[in-house]
């Protein structure tokens, strides 16, 4: 039920951020091309990602779905907001990242030991979550997480 109403949060907060707080131009590719990159390449993991879960590409968050590949990171809500605690330790601040983490850690207080186990490890890696990942899609994902210590 907690992971059905934290779903009902994102999906009516997402067309609002992205309209009104993403300033980033949508990428200009689509789903099918990316799986035709190279096989272990940064645009063939988020075309992979992207079918594996059924999902389409959403314009302008992009690279949330490319933090999925880079950091191994699950879909659920858990792993979601894991993924928030994480980008918090590796540097990024935004509304939506404050967002997330205020309203879903209640919801899941028994994971809180999860949840900052991924801060630790976000903390560890060399910030990478402003990098423009569009310019990166032909770069292999093991050079992109050896680099920046994913």
């Amino acid at each position: 039920m907690k992971d059905q109403i934290i779903e009902k949060i994102y999906e009516y907060s997402k067309q609002p951020y992205q309209k009104y707080f993403k300033k980033n131009k949508p990428w200009e590719i689509d789903q099918t091309a990316l799986l035709h990159y190279p096989e272990g390449s940064l645009g063939f993991g988020l075309g992979n990602f992207l079918s594996k879960n059924h999902f389409d590409m959403q314009p302008k968050l992009e690279d949330h779905d490319i933090i999925h590949v880079l950091t191994n990171t699950g879909i659920s809500v858990r792993e979601e907001i894991g993924m928030q605690y994480y980008l918090l330790g590796n540097g990024k601040k935004s509304l939506y990242l404050f967002l997330v983490i205020a309203s879903g850690t209640p919801f899941y207080l028994k994971e809180i030991n999860y949840f900052m186990q991924q801060y630790k490890r976000g903390k560890k890696a060399l910030p990478f979550h402003y990098l423009d990942f569009s310019k990166m899609l032909f770069t292999p994902i093991h050079t992109i997480q050896k680099t920046f210590n994913i």
